[in-house]
């Protein structure tokens, strides 16, 4: 077993969610491993799981190795509430993982209108010093059928969903999908440094804020030095008078 898991919010009670996400910190520090937990996956502003797990993290010294995904109910708490929830969670060394694809699907469903947004509250998290990421959750699954994998995607997404269009939120959204989900993950040799162990994606595109706005193509894949993959330049014709005939869709000029 490398991680222990639970899904607090679908226990019969609240107390039966909170025994759970006890006793399955407990199981983590005894073992020495990773906890990542489903936790308040609902539109209740009542599910708080999210604050026992906080606590748990703390008690147990498990900062660092601690994740909370989705979190959604915490886009229906009261700013109160959240504002002594949010350096409660920093504290804790505990991580978040949003998924905005799935949490923008599934979320305020049962709402007519005004209706919610229903992902996490990202950038605040973020700026109380939590470190935040994005998945994809489900990609071909009964609750979404419309997922490919794609972070890109689930970046542009959750910016969206997030409200997080100026261009420090891009960059932070593309942190999102990259440094902040390996950190969460413990990834080991993850980077561009001398020594790492070269798993990267070589985008078309100058930037982050490109790459993300864009849905940059990939031209090349490696795994640990491996070129797995690659895809051809996208080269656009143009048949506009006095412009070349051909143009690069972007020169590549960053590595990611």
């Amino acid at each position: 077993m490398d991680v222990v898991g639970g899904i607090p919010h679908f226990e019969r009670t609240m107390l039966e969610g909170t025994a759970s996400v006890k006793l399955l910190c407990e199981i983590a520090a005894e073992r020495g491993l990773l906890t990542d937990m489903h936790c308040d996956e609902s539109d209740d502003p009542l599910s708080r799981h999210i604050e026992t797990l906080a606590f748990e993290a703390q008690r147990l010294g498990l900062q660092g190795r601690v994740n909370g995904s989705h979190c959604t109910s915490m886009h229906s708490m009261d700013n109160y509430y959240v504002s002594k929830l949010l350096p409660l969670i920093a504290e804790s060394g505990v991580s978040v993982i949003a998924n905005p694809l799935i949490n923008i699907t599934l979320q305020g469903r049962h709402d007519t209108y005004p209706k919610r947004r229903g992902m996490t509250r990202v950038p605040e998290l973020m700026a109380a010093g939590v470190n935040v990421a994005f998945g994809h959750d489900c990609v071909m699954d009964p609750w979404y059928g419309m997922g490919s994998g794609d972070m890109l995607e689930v970046a542009h997404m959750g910016l969206h969903v997030a409200q997080m269009t100026s261009q420090k939120g891009i960059r932070q959204c593309f942190d999102a999908v990259t440094t902040n989900a390996a950190k969460v993950m413990h990834l080991q040799g993850y980077g561009l440094e001398s020594g790492c162990d070269a798993s990267f994606v070589l985008l078309q595109a100058r930037d982050a804020i490109e790459a993300i706005r864009l849905r940059a193509n990939r031209l090349k894949v490696w795994k640990k030095g491996k070129l797995l993959a690659e895809t051809p330049e996208v080269v656009a014709s143009l048949t506009v008078a006095n412009r070349p005939t051909k143009t690069a869709f972007f020169k590549v000029n960053q590595e990611f």
